[in-house]
């Protein structure tokens, strides 16, 4: 059987992108996969694919390459609509709304049409009007499969299938590092400006304590000012982006997440995979979904003292070593519900009801 994925652009550094691009690397052990990228804007992908997996590109953005279509939007569906109706293949994974919608116009009849969603349509009009020739829409989530069901009414089935983490063996943490981690993109909507104030509380507390930050974006001239601020410079460091988070996050003890309304948890996954507990604001919709008070992290309410209360939460678990092992056990366990191998036993049944 043969698989297309359809992403914006497989190069980037988010966690739909490493979703997926686990996902193929874990159907390619036993189909025929190819990843089809929109846009490539660079040699190599951000996060690692399996061998076996195909890259394809649309359109080449890299710097010095002859581009074959001229800058533009328009262009770019002219160019995607002449993939799409010469695709050769099974099923088609799309995993974006704007790529499900032209999958829906213009992939092959014949080809099984899936739309893998994380978040909600900024547009829903054209969702509503032409999800409805798609075979399927897959959510990473139940609570988002309810949504999805509610906005298309009527529309394809909503299935609910989690994220992949990488097939294991993960890095396990030994829990004995005195570091916070957090990782992600340096963005307004993650707030990690919350997590540095709420760690200034922290190291008043307990100055032999660190707090790493992975990533990077449009925040880290704001953030690295912040930390000036708050005169945090031996407690906060700012590590950059590396596509090993797991590995970074195998060296802490407690992983933290303040994010206001994420609609993707796969850095709090993989600080499970490596036993590591995580505390989340209980708003935040990604961590919400996968974080369990007492089994596996901390959710801690938002709003008024949120700051002291994150605090709080963190010096608990910095205090209470056996606690924080107890809760690893749980992310752990957690985790492994969601390893690539068992994720793609997962659609590959959903794909063979489906055909």
């Amino acid at each position: 059987m043969k698989i297309s994925l359809l992403l914006s652009s497989a190069y980037g550094m988010r966690g739909d992108v490493r979703s997926s691009l686990n996902l193929a690397t874990a159907l390619s052990q036993r189909h025929e996969v190819e990843v089809i990228s929109l846009r490539r804007p660079k040699e190599k992908p951000f996060f690692p694919v399996g061998p076996n997996v195909t890259m394809r590109t649309v359109i080449d953005t890299r710097p010095g390459v002859r581009h074959l279509f001229p800058k533009g939007q328009v262009r770019t569906e002219v160019a995607l609509w002449r993939v799409l109706r010469n695709l050769k293949c099974d099923v088609l994974i799309t995993t974006r709304p704007g790529l499900s919608v032209q999958s829906a116009r213009h992939a092959p009849r014949e080809v099984l049409r899936i739309a893998r969603e994380w978040g909600r349509p900024a547009v829903p009009g054209p969702v509503k009007r032409l999800y409805p020739r798609l075979d399927a829409v897959v959510t990473a989530t139940e609570s988002a499969q309810e949504e999805w069901t509610r906005l298309l009414d009527g529309g394809p089935a909503v299935h609910a299938v989690p994220d992949a983490l990488p097939s294991a063996p993960w890095p396990r943490s030994r829990m004995d590092n005195r570091i916070v981690a957090a990782g992600g993109r340096w963005v307004p909507a993650k707030a990690y400006d919350r997590l540095v104030r709420a760690f200034a509380i922290v190291a008043d507390k307990r100055p032999d304590w660190r707090l790493r930050l992975y990533g990077g974006g449009s925040e880290e001239r704001r953030l690295r000012s912040l930390v000036a601020e708050l005169d945090l410079h031996n407690h906060v460091y700012f590590m950059g982006t590396t596509p090993d988070l797991a590995g970074e996050f195998a060296k802490s003890s407690i992983v933290a997440n303040t994010s206001h309304s994420a609609d993707l948890g796969m850095t709090v996954l993989e600080a499970m995979g490596c036993g590591v507990p995580v505390v989340a604001y209980e708003g935040a919709r990604g961590p919400a979904e996968y974080v369990a008070t007492g089994y596996n992290g901390v959710l801690v309410p938002e709003g008024g003292v949120e700051l002291e209360l994150f605090a709080a939460a963190l010096l608990a678990l910095i205090d209470d070593e056996r606690r924080r092992r107890s809760l690893a056990a749980g992310a752990l366990d957690t985790a492994i519900r969601h390893a690539a191998d068992e994720v793609g036993e997962q659609w590959e049944k959903l794909i063979a009801d489906l055909r």
